[in-house]
């Protein structure tokens, strides 16, 4: 029987105690002493929220596989739970052992936005971790990162032992093998794993990198400072996606989770090259599951875990080109089993209203058109490749099919971007407000009004993306923005069928300055969270005069990273990343957009040369 890490009366004092106990069904448990390594797997957000993550489930189902590795999993204690953590000096806890974090071999965190550089601090200082690595002994467990936001790892990078470039399925288990093995002959220490964890392919040391800079803060070298170690960190990229680990047995969470449901990827990467989008980009090239395999684990994974609901998951599943059979598979599947299906990522046209029709109770839904720019221009710049015709033809079928309610996703402070795009934002919804008086004239048959939702988020530039080198705004320039979008919208005669929400901008800013940052911006992070910031991507934890405080006093001019177009010529923190991307291809897509404006066809359609034909696999190969 094992004890909980938290006794009775703190569980009984916050909130939601279900996610500290562990125990999940379908979570993994072992005799530790019969164990080589233990891996304490981290989203360094809420339970909720991480458990909703289709990645950390992929691994720790993966890792699991292997009889001498342990993986467990740890979340960001919620703010009660965290204060009371650090009045009693409760060390962080693995959910499935109960035991603190300190006790394992390897602390991986899952690096998926920005905004919870923060909370990665706070799971070190209560771990009893040392914040900087190179302060950390061989009792302290190993600190590695991934994910998305691993490829640009800088601005966190005094923070962690290591990072994992790409996906995961391919090299972890050599890194594994070098531990356990160090451990076994008694060759181990830290140094001398990540001297050889160093030369394993996707593998990023920091400690082992200097970066070097110019007189007007940009940088002027970055290089090892070691012999044998890489001067380029490739991507490692899984080119068999029916032989990659999957879990058959996902955990089901004991609190209501944000993604409470079977979750099913379809396939990996995109075929649209939307230049905004890292994932399109770093996740390259579209590589598709086989309809068998698919079958398969929607049938086990529906049986093994009690879910009401499976949903399928992928960057745009309307580009699987098996979908109509998987679809009717799985309506046959959830019609005997009474299990409902969403499918996000869908185009919309005729097809994928008619499947909606068939999966939704369409009284209830709305439907999501995200054309990210309201003008035609706008949205050639960004590479969306989607066109009025093809919004309204969408819009008309949705009508005619008993939608009427319509949520529309965009960008405000795109490159380029003027007065006219963004007041062609409102002028879009109104014309599809009017379409849906005009496709339904007969109010008995409309059965009320429509309701359409203007969505508008502020663009961060992101590496590894055709925008990569575009310029940001002030807070003060995107709230202009957005109410340049608001008082538009007013002037529509159907206004009342419109309403407006709009992102924070501070943050916008923020995660910008993160996203595109160099080691420098890590101090300001320390600073934050040492004076009070974690849960910065919540809007009621956020403390903005805090992190001005952190820049100021840490010297750090944040217009640095965000008020100023980069150069092409200029060395990019994350330059010594090799995604597979060219750098001669996102030049050109950079300049296909702001000078050119033209529109770079998609991966079926044509070939642009993006340098992913390297990996020889998916799309690129067909």
């Amino acid at each position: 029987m094992r004890q909980l890490a938290l006794t009775d009366d703190i569980l009984m004092q916050i909130e939601e105690p279900g996610r500290y106990i562990g125990n999940e069904i379908n979570s993994t448990v072992k005799d530790k002493s019969q164990v080589a390594l233990r891996f304490a797997f981290c989203f360094p957000d809420v339970y909720e929220i991480g458990m909703s993550h289709l990645g950390i489930q992929i691994l720790y189902e993966m890792f699991n596989r292997r009889s001498d590795v342990w993986c467990e999993r740890v979340y960001s204690p919620w703010p009660d739970l965290s204060e009371i953590m650090k009045e009693r000096n409760i060390p962080l806890f693995a959910l499935e052992s109960q035991d603190p974090i300190k006790d394992f071999d390897f602390l991986g965190i899952t690096l998926q936005y920005e905004m919870c550089y923060t909370n990665i601090l706070q799971v070190l200082d209560l771990s009893g971790i040392p914040f900087h690595a190179t302060e950390r002994t061989d009792d302290d467990p190993l600190v590695i990162g991934g994910g998305p936001c691993a490829y640009n790892p800088e601005p966190i990078a005094p923070f962690f032992d290591l990072f994992y470039i790409g996906e995961g399925e391919n090299e972890y288990n050599r890194l594994f093998d070098l531990y356990i093995q160090m451990k076994k002959d008694g060759s181990y220490s830290r140094r001398a794993f990540l001297r050889k964890a160093a030369e394993i392919p996707g593998i990023y040391v920091p400690e082992f990198y200097e970066t070097e800079y110019n007189t007007d803060g940009t940088i002027k070298s970055f290089h090892p400072t070691e012999e044998k170690i890489p001067s380029v960190i490739r991507r490692q990229v899984d080119t068999d996606m029916d032989d990659a680990p999957y879990p058959s047995k996902p955990i089901i969470p004991y609190v209501r989770a944000t993604q409470d449901r079977v979750v099913l990827e379809v396939m990996r990467g995109c075929i649209r090259g939307c230049r905004f989008c890292q994932a399109g980009m770093v996740y390259r090239p579209c590589r598709q599951k086989s309809i068998d395999v698919l079958k398969k684990y929607a049938v086990e994974m529906l049986e093994n875990t009690g879910y009401d609901e499976i949903s399928l998951s992928s960057l745009s599943t309307s580009d699987y080109e098996k979908l109509p059979e998987f679809i009717d598979f799985l309506i046959e599947e959830c019609e005997k089993r009474k299990i409902n299906i969403t499918l996000p990522s869908l185009r919309i046209d005729a097809f994928s209203l008619d499947v909606m029709s068939k999966v939704q109770d369409i009284k209830k839904s709305s439907l999501t058109f995200a054309p990210e720019a309201g003008s035609q221009r706008m949205r050639d710049v960004i590479n969306k490749g989607l066109t009025v015709d093809d919004i309204m033809n969408g819009a008309r079928e949705a009508f005619l099919g008993g939608w009427k309610k319509v949520k529309l996703y965009f960008m405000l402070g795109l490159p380029t971007e003027t007065e006219e795009d963004m007041e062609a934002i409102p002028d879009l919804a109104q014309d599809i407000a009017h379409l849906y008086y005009d496709t339904l004239p007969d109010k008995a048959t409309r059965g009320g009004r429509c309701q359409i939702t203007i969505s508008t988020s502020f663009f961060v530039p992101k590496p590894f993306t055709p925008f990569q080198w575009a310029r940001m705004y002030p807070p003060e320039e995107y709230l202009r923005r957005a109410s340049v979008v608001n008082h538009r919208m007013k002037d529509e005669p159907n206004h009342k069928c419109l309403s407006y929400q709009w992102h924070e901008a501070k943050t916008t800013v923020l995660e910008g300055i993160f996203a595109r940052g160099d080691r420098r911006v890590a101090r300001v992070i320390e600073y934050a969270y040492t004076h009070g910031c974690y849960f910065d991507a919540w809007n009621e934890y956020f403390k903005p005069e805090v992190w001005d405080e952190a820049f100021s006093t840490c010297g750090v001019d944040p217009d640095f990273y965000t008020m100023r177009e980069r150069d092409i010529s200029e060395i990019l923190p994350w330059d010594f990343i090799d995604t597979g991307i060219t750098r001669r291809f996102l030049e050109n897509e950079w300049k296909r957009a702001v000078t050119d404006q033209a529109v770079t066809p998609n991966c079926r359609e044509k070939c642009s040369g993006c340098g992913c034909t390297q990996f020889k696999t998916g799309v690129c190969v067909r």
